[in-house]
């Protein structure tokens, strides 16, 4: 986790953009926290997994679940 002024963002950014795919970026303007930088795969994953543990565990063939998806469209097109 990162604290950052947003002028020090400003004249920086690629380097903060960098650094948010390894921890949360926190801009700060006034001493308040006005903005998070953070990296949507990590996030997405934190909903995911965070999901995942509402339904209990349970292992998902994606390609088989598809691949059922369309023949069930296929058959009820005829």
């Amino acid at each position: 986790m990162c604290y950052v002024t947003s002028t020090e963002l400003k004249n920086n950014l690629s380097y903060y953009l960098e650094l948010s795919n390894k921890e949360d970026i926190f801009v700060t303007k006034n001493n308040n926290v006005i903005s998070v930088i953070t990296n949507v795969d990590s996030h997405r994953m934190a909903l995911l997994k965070k999901a995942r543990g509402a339904f209990g565990t349970f292992d998902v063939d994606y390609k088989e679940a598809l691949g059922e998806e369309i023949i069930k469209k296929h058959v009820h097109s005829r």
